[in-house]
């Protein structure tokens, strides 16, 4: 029998400082290991060409239907019930299914080709891979929910006042000099970041594409329409305080905040409660099953 090491066993000497005998500092060690994950996964996505597509789509999806939905109201006088901060992001509720799709893809797709073996073999620690996805991910959606969200509340800012949403009816400019504006913005892109560790998580339990897929947004967008099929029963409040894009969403509230079901911070919570879940249950089948 030959004396050289496996593959696996070559993937943790380099994840590893101290040899192949596991000697060494550990911490370092895992440090290491991450830093090789995270370097593999980011030359992964980068070199795909879906990525730079899939990432402009979150922010042209958002801006477009924020944009539109701008476009579509007016507040001829007095206060019209409407939430400009809110109704400037409506296109995050679009913009969410694309960052959902593009987490799921980025470890289904691996499965789906036999990729995930070698990425194993490479990174045996599969938490590490995990983690490193998790990363990688969380990170292009931020950067990508940064510009839609700016996007979203300029083609807001732009618009609303000439349809009525000024002073003068009640309504301050859309700024983010506005505490609970700047709020909003900056849970929006939360919210698209959760979204997609949420998916990611999803993905690695489920693995087959198209039915992780199915199940994140039937997870999301099925709440809606169960709150509004349950309205007037206490079910309603329940559902809308516990699933996860009823709750997040409440992170854009900048007016009426007393008739919210769950209070904005509270409801962000909620939804990284659920990312945080389904990343946990995640790793957990990753380290039990076969790739």
């Amino acid at each position: 029998m030959s004396n050289a090491p496996t593959a696996q066993q070559a993937g943790w000497t380099a994840a590893r400082p101290g040899g192949p005998d596991g000697r060494g500092d550990a911490p370092l060690g895992r440090l290491a290991g991450l830093r090789e994950a995270l370097h593999a996964e980011w030359t992964k996505l980068r070199t795909l060409p879906g990525t730079p597509w899939l990432a402009a789509a979150i922010v042209v999806a958002s801006v477009s239907v924020s944009t539109a939905a701008a476009a579509a109201v007016r507040c001829p006088s007095g206060s019209c019930g409407v939430d400009p901060a809110k109704l400037s992001l409506t296109g995050i509720d679009l913009g969410q299914a694309v960052a959902a799709i593009f987490a799921v893809l980025v470890i289904s797709s691996e499965y789906s080709s036999g990729m995930i073996r070698i990425t194993m073999t490479a990174v045996p620690g599969r938490v590490t891979v995990l983690a490193a996805k998790a990363s990688i991910v969380s990170g292009l959606v931020l950067a990508a929910g940064i510009i839609a969200v700016a996007g979203s509340l300029l083609a807001g800012h732009a618009i609303l006042p000439g349809h009525g949403f000024t002073p003068a009816h009640g309504y301050p400019p859309l700024t983010l000099a506005n505490g609970p504006v700047l709020r909003a913005a900056t849970g929006s892109v939360l919210y698209l970041a959760l979204i997609a560790l949420l998916s990611l998580g999803i993905a690695t339990i489920i693995r087959d594409p198209g039915p992780a897929i199915g199940a994140v947004l039937g997870l999301l967008y099925l709440a809606p329409i169960i709150a509004a099929v349950v309205h007037g029963t206490h079910w309603q409040g329940d559902v809308e305080r516990y699933a996860p894009m009823t709750a997040g969403l409440t992170i854009q509230a900048t007016t009426s905040l007393r008739s919210l079901p769950i209070t904005p911070w509270a409801g962000l919570g909620v939804l990284a409660a659920w990312a945080a879940g389904a990343l946990l249950l995640g790793g957990a089948l990753l380290k039990v099953r076969d790739a």
